[in-house]
Order: C-alpha cells, then structure tokens, then sequence
C-alpha cells in the first residue's frame, strides 16, 4: 500500500519546482505535510490567484508523467551554503541546523532531489529539470507513484516565516491529496457540506450574531441568539439545581496576585489579559477561569467534613483570555466567552463517585443532543507543577471511576493541563468531525496554593480535592458545533421562534393575531408572516429561515377553529385543532426532542 504521507510530502516539493519554474527568482519557506495534503510557503514577487493555482497544478501534472526519481543525499554546511545560494530561508534553517549545541551532536543535512541524479547540484538555474530541497523525507521513489488526479491546490494564504509577525509575510500554498480520484471527490463533497455548514453563514443568515472589527473574537449576539443562549443557560440550571449545586458569582477584574498564587501567571500569562494601574501601583488581570476565584469563597468560613462535597457553580460571560488573532473564528475561537463552569470541593474518599456522578451527566446532557461521544484521560503534561506522587494519585482516582462507570476511554499521554490531569469528552458530529467540548480535572495543587482545608472526622484540618468541570464547555463554541452539526435545524426547544403563522391573505390575518396570543399564553415563541407577501414567498422565507413549524391559516382553518401545520423537513401537512397542537408542540418542547 502506498504511503500517503510520502506521496503529500512529494507533491509539496513538486509544488516548490513548479513555482520556481515560473518565478526563478522565488524564495522558498517551508513544505510539510498536514492533515489532508500539504503546503509550501513562497516570497514572491507579485500576489497569486486562482489562474497561478491551475498553472502550478498542471506542472506538477506535467512532472508527475515524467517519471522523475526522489532521492535523498547526504552534505556537507560547505554544500548546503553552495546548493541554497540565493535562498535566505534556507540558509536561516541550515545555520540554525549546524549551530554547535554543547552535548548535542548534530546530524549530517539531508537534501531531497527530485528529477535526473545526473543534473548538476544548482536547483535554481530554471533551465535545469532536477530540484533540490532541504529535506529528511520521507517521499516516493518516482514520480510514477503519484495519481496526478487525485491532488488538487485548494487556496492561497498570508503566513508570516517561522509564524512571527515580525518576519516577511509569505504566500503559502494549500493542497491536498488522496490515494486515488475517488477519495480526493469525497473530500471536496465533505467540504463544500462544511462550506455549506458554516456557523458563521447560518448565524448571518439566522439573524443569531454578528462579529465587529471593534471587538475582534468577541460576539454580538442578537436577539435570536440570545434566545438559544438563555435556554441553554436554562437547560443547564435545570441539571444543577437537581444535582445540589450553589450558584455562585465571582469578580471579572482581580490583581494579579491570585494568579501568581495559582500558578497561572507562571504558566497561562500569555493567554491572559492584564493592564496596570499607574495611581495603585497594580496589576490587574481580566479572569481567563473561574477556578482561583472560587477558593476565596471556599475560604471564607470553616468547613468541616460533613459540609463536603461543596458544588459551586458559575455560569459566566465574562471570561476572557488572549487568543492570538490569527486564530480566531467565528464561534469557535473567542477572546471573550461564556462557560458552564463548577468547582467541586470534596474529600479523597468521594473523588470517584463525584467523577462517576459527572460522567452521567456528561452522557445524559449530549444525548439530549444526539451527539456521540469518546473519552479521553489526559496525563501529566512535561510543563507542570506539583509532585509526581500527587500526579499519579490524580490519575489513578480519573481511571478508576472511568473503569467503574463502565465506558471506553483512551490514555492520551502528557495532555493534561499544568495542575491535573483530566477527562476530555470528545463528541463526533454528522460530518464525522471530533469535538473535544467537555472537560472534568481532577486538582490536588490549587488547595495547597491557597491553603483550604476542611476539618476532618478526627478533628484535625485536610486538604480538599477540587474538581472542575464545565459540560458544554464554551457557550459560543458549543453553540457554533451545534448550528453546524443541524445546519441550522435546531430542535424546536432551542429555536429562537418555534411557530410562524402564516396566513393565506389579508383576510386572514385577524384570525392569525388571535391565535397567536393563545400559543404566546401556552409559553411558544411564535411570530406571523409579513403581510403583502404571497403565500409560497411566506412559507419559503419560513423554510429558509429554519422554523419548525409553519401553520397556513385560511377560510377553512377559521371556520374548523383549527391550523393546517408544516413541519419542517417534511413534505406533508396536517389539519390539528389549537389545542392538539399546542399540546403536540409543548410536548416536543418538554421532552427536548
């Protein structure tokens, strides 16, 4: 079988050569492999577009039929100066290669040569067919092993050299590439259905947000985005308040002393956002989590053995953190953000039935929303603190109650966070795409820094264990993972209007005014049709806006007392009384089907 990874990485150096062979005078970046195909990154001296893309694609075709051979030598820092001449990219990476590192031998440079081995060892002279590249592979062999139809350049891009806004800004080159044609056609269908998918398109096209230059990563929500904020927000309250969690509230601005204490200066202060007050001589830190927060209320009184386990919970829209700009997007990516976040404050000997009790959760919330899900125990990452003994004992409590709750999980080694490890539920949507969205770490470290303890059975003070949790993660970004796992087609629950009357004409609308009042008494949120519209552009504006049911009301509805209903995704209607029809609705409604 042949090795995709080969054929990617050998299509990024046939990109480099067909670039090259129309601008000689190009300095090349870098071309690794990545999920799906590949990239190259060019200084070049005019900006691409789509035409430049065909071009290169049916040089490196023309490549590809020539047969032409891959090997890897061997050379010298002398060599490699002589060979990348010209070339200030690579002659960057070659220095830094050979750079003499005391207790570090360093590996002989490896150059990749694609075309005739008899070519001499100048890859820049345009009138040569052999191109060389600083490379450790690995690629094919020959050219021949390349289906040239089951590539394909997908896009250009900005990309600053070595990722530093204070380096040239390169062109980079996306591609990708398949086995043969059959999987390259499925990966473009799956991608024109996420283009299609896209939260971003559906919130515009919804009226549910928006996002402004003046608040990069930061969400305007609208009036209908408000309305699926707050019944998730209402859906979650319900759960907490059935488990015996407090609600709690804690400051959006705090010094940076709790931080320091909480280690996350030391290890978070770039993705966080702080700002000195001359007149104080402080610094203050807009809160990226709600956790070191939480302890000062743990604090604020004694607590004895019986008071545990302490659930607070704090659902928060004012959480920030410095996500970096070329990173953000849409509601996936957010500086400012919303979590469903809680502290469980326990004793050792309750951690795993506190962790069983939240995997249920887990399992009970996202079925609601059909979503399947994988687990994954994250350990001790090389960038923590804290003793390896506590370490172990954290991850040893994780597994246990992973074990007795009976469901599958995978290790995922050091990919905990600094002060725990924890449990990542990863959840799969319709387009097979994995979510990592709710988290459980478990902390033996933060009791300590802040010094809480509980008064034990034999009177003397402990250290308790602190849970976190947040089950949906991030508001926005659960929100923009569910718009695109539906395309839109919320459940009637979480639908911003869940019934348009819609009436046949003029006549009718005094009918729809009153019925509506009934369905706005029985808790829907229900709207009518603009008036001076025909009936077909009123139903169609109601399909493209994704309600879930449409009622068409005319002289045979009024004289029954009744609502001929369309249920979205279905072609047939029906004729119900109001009052089967409310009670139809609300009963979806309740059973969050």
């Amino acid at each position: 079988m042949k090795n995709i990874e080969h054929i990617r990485h050998s299509l990024a150096h046939l990109l480099a050569a067909a670039v090259l062979k129309k601008f000689p005078k190009a300095k090349l970046g870098i071309g690794p492999v990545i999920e799906n195909g590949f990239y190259y990154d060019f200084l070049l001296p005019r900006s691409l577009n789509e035409e430049d893309l065909k071009e290169f694609e049916k040089t490196i075709k023309e490549f590809i039929k020539k047969h032409l051979p891959f090997r890897g030598q061997k050379i010298t820092f002398k060599e490699a100066k002589k060979v990348f001449k010209g070339q200030p990219f690579k002659l960057e990476l070659i220095k830094e290669f050979t750079k003499p590192t005391k207790g570090v031998k360093k590996e002989p440079l490896t150059v990749y040569i694609t075309g005739d081995k008899n070519q001499r060892k100048s890859v820049f002279n345009p009138r040569e067919s052999a191109f060389y590249d600083l490379c450790r592979g690995g690629h094919v062999k020959n050219t021949k092993e390349i289906n040239p139809e089951a590539f394909k350049l997908t896009r250009i891009a900005g990309a600053y050299w070595r990722g530093d806004e204070k380096n040239p800004q390169l062109q980079r080159i996306y591609g990708i590439a398949f086995g043969d044609e059959k999987k390259l056609e499925d990966y473009l269908k799956l991608q024109e259905e996420i283009e299609r998918r896209d939260h971003r398109k559906i919130g515009a096209d919804l009226d549910l947000f928006s996002f402004h230059s003046v608040a990069p990563g930061a969400v305007f929500w609208h009036n209908k985005g408000m309305i699926i904020w707050r019944e998730l927000e209402k859906f979650m309250r319900e759960k907490l308040d059935r488990d015996g969690y407090e609600e709690i509230s804690t400051p959006v601005m705090v010094k940076k002393e709790v931080f320091e204490k909480s280690g996350h200066w030391q290890y978070y202060r770039e993705n966080m956002f702080y700002f000195n007050l001359p007149e104080e001589k402080e610094t203050y830190v807009l809160k990226p989590m709600n956790c070191p927060e939480s302890t000062y209320i743990y604090a604020s009184r004694i607590r004895s053995y019986k008071d545990l386990p302490l659930r607070f919970s704090e659902i928060t829209d004012r959480l920030h953190r410095n996500e970096r700009s070329g990173t953000l997007g849409g509601l996936l990516r957010v500086r400012q953000m919303t979590q469903d976040d809680a502290h469980i404050y326990c004793r050792p000997d309750q951690i795993e039935e506190e962790i069983k009790k939240l995997l249920d959760l887990v399992t009970e919330v996202y079925k609601v929303f059909k979503f399947p899900l994988t687990l994954n125990l994250a350990t001790r990452p090389d960038k923590a603190m804290g003793e390896i003994k506590l370490w172990q004992r954290a991850e040893a409590a994780l597994k246990s109650a992973l074990k007795k709750s009976k469901i599958k999980f995978q290790i995922k080694p050091k990919d905990g966070t600094f002060y725990g490890p924890k449990i990542d539920v990863n959840v799969k949507d319709v387009l097979g795409r994995e979510w990592t969205i709710a988290t459980i770490q478990l902390d033996f470290q933060l009791a300590g820094r802040f010094n809480l303890s509980f008064i034990n059975l034999k009177g003397k003070k402990e250290k308790p264990i602190i849970i976190h949790r947040a089950i949906l993660g991030t508001f926005e970004r659960f929100i923009g993972i569910l718009l695109e796992h539906t395309a839109g087609n919320l459940p009637v629950w979480l639908s911003p209007v869940q019934v348009r009357i819609v009436p046949v004409a003029d006549r009718h609308y005094d009918y729809a005014e009153k019925i509506a009042v009934k369905f706005k008494t029985a808790g829907l949120r229900v709207d009518i049709a603009s008036r001076g519209e025909t009936l077909g552009k009123n139903i169609r504006t109601g399909e493209l806006e994704k309600i879930p049911y449409l009622l068409v009301v005319g002289d045979r509805e009024i004289k029954k007392g009744a609502v001929n209903v369309r249920e979205r995704g279905r072609k047939e209607t029906v004729s119900l009384s109001l009052k089967n029809f409310i009670a139809n609705i609300k009963k979806a409604i309740e059973s969050k089907k």
